[in-house]
């Protein structure tokens, strides 16, 4: 199973508030993560460290994103880089990825959408990548041709959004998954979060899963959220 465990982020921007909202998601996803607030710090450390990959702001105090990105590269650094920006033109995306930019995402963002293609540059950068149709973990295999589920060798139906939940929680075994990450993965960005609905699916695809089993795979994490994995 494809992980991400240990791999190390570096945050450049200026705002606090979205940097350790960064931070956190990052931690919490089993990413190492550092921020800096300019871009000449930012230049130094990843010039002086060993990073998997990058966050970088536009609009940062001296040294501006672009900048720093058209130094990296012309370094040689090639390591992902995401562009974070509250420009949403066409234009500025364009130029933010004729600098060397991997991805260019606009502010507000989902950090879920952000989690994810940061999981896919860093594929694409020289990790394996997972082709199989298969996914097998903690005894239940999934079929994402078929949608055909089992665990052990016990057929279990579940409706798509089910499904959707237990692909999310199976691609992040081990990994705690919060609420909101949830809601954003199965029902997208527009979701009321002042709702169960989340608490109700997870007990849903409990019942099914784990039904009758002493062995029980999904477990809760007060406070955080809920977790694949085996006992």
């Amino acid at each position: 199973m494809l992980s991400f465990n240990e791999m190390e982020v570096i945050i450049i921007e200026d705002d606090s508030a979205i940097a350790s909202f960064l931070a956190k998601g990052l931690k919490e996803a089993g990413f190492i993560a550092d921020h800096c607030e300019s871009g000449e710090e930012g230049l130094l450390m990843i010039q002086g460290g060993d990073y998997d990959a990058a966050i970088i702001d536009i609009m940062l105090p001296g040294i501006d994103g672009l900048t720093v990105i058209e130094e990296l590269r012309g370094g040689g650094y090639q390591l992902p880089i995401i562009v974070l920006s509250a420009k949403r033109s066409v234009d500025d995306r364009i130029r933010g990825l004729q600098k060397g930019g991997d991805d260019y995402i606009v502010k507000p963002f989902s950090f879920s959408e952000l989690l994810a293609r940061l999981q896919a540059l860093l594929r694409r950068s020289g990790m394996k990548q997972d082709t199989t149709t298969v996914m097998d973990s903690c005894g239940i295999s999934l079929n994402l041709v078929t949608r055909e589920v089992f665990r052990n060798s016990r057929k279990i139906d579940l409706n798509p959004k089910e499904f959707s939940l237990l692909e999310y929680l199976m691609h992040n075994q081990g990994m705690v998954l919060s609420k909101t990450m949830i809601m954003e993965h199965v029902w997208g960005l527009d979701f009321d979060p002042q709702t169960n609905v989340v608490d109700v699916l997870v007990s849903r695809l409990r019942a099914k899963i784990d039904k009758e089993v002493e062995h029980k795979l999904i477990h809760t994490i007060r406070g955080v959220g809920y977790v694949l994995k085996d006992a």
